[in-house]
Formats: structure tokens, C-alpha cells, sequence
């Protein structure tokens, strides 16, 4: 009998062992292929990275599950269902790309699993979701600080906008600058449409160049943007171009060549260019310049690490892996140090941060400095 007891005793302990060893099961939905392949990829190795660095979490090991979203909504459903009923996880990051965040948050809310969003900025994404936070700020707070600095800061009163009509972030940011620019004082001296996948824009450039606008609002993904800003200059436009954090792409001067010189956009408050650096940022860049020696690293790239972070940093605070408790964890985030800035959460979940203005002067991405539209120059 004492021999039963003893060896139902060991059993007991070895399976609370194991119990307690079990792996933090994180989901991880980004588009790995697909026209955004780019920055979902860019995002995934600050994920990877974070992970590297702080691979457990109250002494359990994190376990990472990736799953493509492909670029498409319907697949950005079917990946986050996926890692909830097949992965068992029990918060995840993504994704790059408004629309995809949109359809994958929907998932995510029935199933009461947290999601921490990485760079889809669209206000959408969060309303009326309890689940989904994300590391970014939104795009009403990019318009207007695009807006704020293209009125004031460099006093141009007359803008155009060129936007993308199949493409919900387009067309969110480009309302919202246009808002904000009006609300200003400015003038919107012409609104042209294009479809996503278009490759001629003359008839929409050719347009705009009759009006001759001060600077021209692009609410562009960088490849496309890329394109424009060639067959502007082709075509003689000669205005300088604004454009929004989906153009925070290192690849653009490449795709661009000189078109792209005086570009500016907006951007998240990271860069490798810029002066007073934070410590945490600072960290993050040694470590990414070890992690990927031949790649610089980039914004998309810190909001991954991020987003990681932010979910950790939660269950911590949880003390327990239970999504409920974490997102109640994730609700309440004050003043987080991360790489991207100082973060708090807002009651709807969004980010409050600075917003950054990268310009390209001699062929370079340059930091031109941080902006908060909503404070005095």
C-alpha cells in the first residue's frame, strides 16, 4: 500500500512538473508572401529577435507559432483561427496591413484571445473590440501630423491628395490628412483615385500638375509610391511628395533612384539615422545589428519587437498565462519603454506616441525629427 501511495505521489509530481513546463504557446499572423510580404517580413525577424532575447516568461519558455496571412483577408481569418483552434495559443501578434487586422481581429474577438497589432494603423482594427491592442499609433493622430507639418512646419498651403480607392489604409489616411489639412487653414486643390495593382498613373499625375499643388499627399504602399514618384518627375512635377508609414520601406530608394530624393513621411519614432537615441532603442539596434549584420534595421522591424514585448510584459504583470488576464493585463499598459517610443494604451486600445519624419536627402533615409501635432512646435 505505501508503495502505491509513493508511486501515485511521484506521478502526481511528475505531472505537475510537466504541467509546469509547458511552453508559452504565442501566435504570431503576418503576410510572409503576397504584395505586403515586405513588411511582414520585416516585422516577423523583431518578433524573432525579441524571442531571442527573451525567450520565457514566468519560467516557462515561450513558443512562437507563425502563420502567413498571404497578403489576403480572407486567409488573415482563417491564419488566426488556425493558431487559436489547432495552435492553442493564447495571445498573438500581427499584422501588418489594416485590412488583414480587421478580418483577423473578428476571430480573435469571438474567440477572447488578445492580439497585440504591429503596424495597422486604421482606427477600425480596435473599434468596438476588447481584444485587440496594438503597438502603433492610428491613423486619424498620422494624418494630422502629416498635415500639421506639412502646413506649418513647412508652410505649404495648397496640397493635392493621390490615393489608392481599393485600399482601406489609403483611403483612411488620405481622409483624415485631408480633415486636418482643411481644418488648418489649408487648400485641397485635387483628389485623385487610383486601384490598387495600377501601374499608369499619368492621367491622375497629369491632372495634378495643372493645379500645381505645394506638396502632394500619397497614402501609397512603398512599391507603388515608388512608382508614382518616378513617373511624376518623368512627367515634370517638380512638388516635393508626403507620404505615410507604409512607405518606411529602406527599398523605396532603390525602386525610386533619384525620384525619391525630398520624399518625406511619416513614421513611427524609431530610426537608425536618429540623433538622441533612447536606451532601449539603442539596445534594440546593437541586437538587430548582430541578429541581421547585412540588413539595416527599420521601424516595421521595432514594432515586431515591440509587440512581443508588450505581450510579455503583460503576462508578467498578469501573473498567469489566462487571456482574459492578459488582455486585462495589456488594457491597463502605462508607460512602457519600448523601442518605438514611450507607450501607454489608451481606453480604446490604441498607442499614444510621438509621431517621426523621415526625409531622403542625398539617396538617404533621414531622420528629420519627432512631431507631437497635438502640442506646440
Amino acid at each position: 500500500m505505501k508503495k502505491f501511495v509513493l508511486a501515485v505521489m511521484v506521478l502526481f509530481l511528475l505531472t505537475g512538473a510537466a504541467f509546469a513546463a509547458e511552453p508559452v504557446r504565442i501566435g504570431v499572423y503576418l503576410p510572409l508572401t503576397g504584395q505586403n510580404a515586405f513588411g511582414g517580413q520585416l516585422e516577423l525577424e523583431g518578433v524573432q529577435l525579441a524571442h531571442q532575447e527573451f525567450p520565457e516568461v514566468l519560467g516557462r519558455k515561450v513558443e512562437l507559432f507563425v502563420v502567413d496571412n498571404k497578403s489576403d483577408r480572407v486567409e488573415s481569418a482563417n491564419a488566426v483561427q488556425r493558431l487559436i483552434e489547432y495552435d492553442n495559443v493564447v495571445a498573438i501578434i500581427g499584422t501588418y496591413g489594416s485590412s488583414l487586422a480587421m478580418a483577423g481581429g473578428e476571430v480573435a474577438e469571438r474567440a477572447g484571445i488578445p492580439v497585440m497589432g504591429t503596424s495597422c494603423t486604421n482606427p477600425l482594427v480596435t473599434e468596438g473590440k476588447d481584444f485587440y491592442f496594438r503597438a502603433c499609433f492610428i491613423d486619424p493622430f498620422q494624418g494630422l501630423a502629416a498635415a500639421y507639418y506639412s502646413f506649418n512646419t513647412l508652410g505649404f498651403k495648397n496640397a493635392a491628395i493621390l490615393t489608392d480607392v481599393g485600399n482601406d489604409y489609403s483611403v483612411g489616411l488620405a481622409g483624415f490628412f485631408k480633415r486636418s489639412y482643411e481644418a488648418l487653414g489649408g487648400t485641397i486643390v485635387s483628389e485623385m483615385r487610383y486601384q490598387t495593382g495600377d501601374q499608369d498613373f499619368t492621367a491622375q499625375l497629369t491632372e495634378i500638375i495643372s493645379k500645381n499643388p505645394d506638396i502632394v499627399f500619397l497614402p501609397s504602399y512603398f512599391a507603388e509610391g515608388a512608382i508614382v514618384l518616378k513617373q511624376a518627375r518623368e512627367l515634370g512635377g517638380t512638388f516635393p511628395f508626403m507620404g505615410g508609414d507604409a512607405m518606411d520601406n529602406p527599398e523605396i530608394v532603390t525602386l525610386g533612384g533619384d525620384a525619391v530624393e525630398g520624399f518625406m513621411h511619416t513614421t513611427f519614432a524609431y530610426d537608425p539615422t536618429m540623433s538622441n537615441m533612447s536606451a532601449v532603442a539603442q539596445h534594440f539596434t546593437n541586437a538587430w545589428r548582430v541578429f541581421k549584420p547585412d540588413k539595416d534595421p527599420n521601424v516595421n522591424s521595432a514594432l515586431g519587437y515591440d509587440s512581443y514585448l508588450l505581450i510579455l510584459d503583460a503576462i508578467k504583470r498578469a501573473g498567469s498565462t489566462d487571456p482574459k488576464a492578459i488582455r486585462d493585463a495589456l488594457a491597463v499598459t502605462k508607460d512602457f519603454p519600448a523601442v518605438t517610443g514611450i507607450t501607454t494604451l489608451n481606453p480604446t486600445g490604441d498607442a499614444e506616441k510621438e509621431v517621426g519624419i523621415v526625409k531622403i536627402v542625398n539617396g538617404q533615409r533621414t531622420f528629420a525629427g519627432l512631431i507631437n501635432p497635438t502640442q506646440p512646435e
